[in-house]
């Protein structure tokens, strides 16, 4: 038994996902602008100016713009439906993207930092930076630290985790600018070798941001569980659903930046096949609803902890137990009044429920005795553990 996406959403919500997408999209693109604007101008300047760390530091912004687009995407493609190619979506497009965007990084990270390492043992071809280098740096920490608050603001709105670390994406790039600001006005100070040291330590530090993208995405791509406290978190509102006594086989992963869930629940033995599928659908409303990253679930209801009791596979089917039980209940009339049986396959064994209507409740000694007869003909049945009897009034 277990949970489909049923849940179809009314207008309103489709308008407000519609709403998120604008503002994410306002958001990013603006960062986008001034990401692209911030690149071209120290890359000039660098060159200009002959700062091999406000070059470098260009190169990061590149990073950020590419950061950039890569939430335009998921933004913009994110929520398309599953189709007959792609049924779980087609999130991974933008995992193998970031993957590819990661080791650029980390190349170009490299022969950042290896020329001017290589300047550092050549002191002859030290670049001697000016003034606009330093003031192109300083423009960039008060730009990118205003960009980080904005983005920041506008993830908490739409507790966006992608925005937020978009948002701390550019703090390292205002972060980075700081050691450009340090590197260049030191070297216009006398100490010529710290231009080279600031290079050096901003390629560090776009290698880092390329080896976390592209690592991420690779344990995104073998389909890594999510952090343990996000984890934690799911389990905690699955268990705060109704009618849901216990979980196991509690799986995630993700796809794109959104999380799909596959999970066991344990619910009362005895419920209807409606109830437990009621259930089931509302654990998985419940995650879509409450955990922002979550937006698949499958929910398979079970009756008991399928891991720990004895399997019920191997007991014979309804249709098998019916003839059995009919033939052996031929030769009683009370039998003839049987309006439905009920089967619960639980433990390895059988619980047989026997309905009647309320008028064939027994109402005399030799009834009590076939209503005996039929229970104690049934447990002889090796495969049944007990036998109930219930009586209804007819609707």
């Amino acid at each position: 038994m277990g949970g489909h996406p049923h849940y179809h959403p009314e207008p309103d919500v489709i308008d407000q996902g519609d709403r998120r997408y604008r503002e994410m999209r306002k958001v990013t693109l603006i960062g986008s602008v001034l990401d692209l604007a911030l690149a071209v101008l120290k890359l000039i300047f660098g060159f200009l100016a002959n700062s091999q760390a406000l070059i470098a530091d260009g190169v990061h912004s590149l990073s950020d713009l590419a950061t950039d687009f890569m939430v335009l995407f998921a933004a913009k493609h994110g929520s398309r439906d599953a189709d007959e190619t792609h049924p779980y979506g087609h999130g991974r497009f933008e995992t193998l993207a970031t993957v590819a965007l990661g080791i650029a990084l980390i190349i170009v990270a490299a022969g950042i930092a290896w020329d001017a390492v290589d300047r550092l043992f050549h002191p002859e071809e030290l670049l001697r930076p000016g003034i606009w280098a330093l003031v192109v740096a300083v423009v960039s920490v008060l730009s990118k630290e205003w960009i980080y608050h904005y983005t920041m603001r506008v993830a908490k709105k739409l507790k966006s985790n992608m925005l937020r670390a978009n948002a701390w994406h550019s703090r390292t790039d205002a972060i980075s600018s700081i050691v450009v600001v340090i590197g260049v006005g030191g070297t216009m100070a006398g100490l010529e070798y710290l231009d080279s040291i600031a290079a050096v330590l901003v390629g560090a530090m776009v290698a880092k941001i390329g080896w976390d993208l592209a690592w991420t995405s690779v344990h995104e791509l073998v389909d890594t569980a999510l952090e343990p406290d996000r984890v934690a978190l799911i389990r905690k509102e699955i268990l705060g659903v109704g009618g849901v006594r216990e979980l196991h086989m509690l799986r995630t992963r993700l796809m794109g930046g959104e999380a799909l869930v596959d999970v066991h629940v344990i619910v009362d033995p005895k419920l209807s096949v409606s109830e437990g599928h009621y259930i089931g659908e509302k654990v998985r409303k419940r995650l879509i609803d409450e955990i922002d990253e979550v937006t698949d679930v499958m929910v398979h209801v079970d009756p008991e902890d399928d891991e720990k009791m004895k399997p019920s596979l191997g007991l014979p089917t309804r249709s098998w137990i019916r003839l059995r039980l009919e033939e052996s209940w031929a030769d009683l009339p009370l039998a003839q009044k049987i309006e439905r049986i009920v089967l619960h396959y639980l433990d390895g064994r059988l619980d047989v429920e026997v309905c009647f209507p309320l008028e064939a409740k027994p109402s005399n000694e030799e009834e009590q005795a076939q209503l005996q007869r039929m229970r104690e003909k049934a447990e002889r049945l090796e495969t049944v553990r007990e036998v109930s009897f219930f009586y209804r009034n007819a609707p």
